[in-house]
């Protein structure tokens, strides 16, 4: 097993990974009954590609010998209205590393190869941008 969901009412769930341990709360958003105090469901999904496209790319820095620390990235996720659900997600990566033009163009691309991006259903758009120091 990954991970255990407790239903706390109120439209409020908790999830413990049982490996470490660690807990993430969600909450219904405003728009859907919530009271939007947590990430909801659909915002850790487009949370879950940005850290995916990181992980990936942080695996291949490393063996690239580039530092991507302080690396942010921006995500936005868009609700379709009919049928209710993820119509797109936006991320705006600024990467807080100098390095080649060749060495961009292969994070870049390894960061497309990250199983959560794979794993998205194709009819969501996947609006990605990387702007670099």
């Amino acid at each position: 097993m990954t991970s255990k969901v407790t239903y706390l009412g109120d439209l409020r769930t908790s999830s413990i990974h049982l490996q470490s341990g660690s807990e993430i709360i969600s909450d219904a958003p405003l728009d859907n009954n919530g009271k939007g105090e947590a990430f909801s469901p659909t915002d850790t999904v487009a949370n879950a590609l940005a850290s995916c496209m990181f992980t990936i790319m942080g695996i291949k820095a490393r063996d690239l010998k580039v530092d991507l620390s302080t690396s942010t990235a921006n995500v936005t996720k868009i609700m379709n209205v009919e049928p209710r659900r993820i119509g797109a997600i936006k991320i705006e990566f600024d990467m807080h590393s100098t390095v080649d033009d060749k060495t961009k163009v292969i994070l870049e691309r390894t960061a497309m190869t990250c199983p959560v991006f794979l794993s998205l259903h194709p009819d969501i758009e996947k609006k990605i941008s990387f702007n670099w120091k």
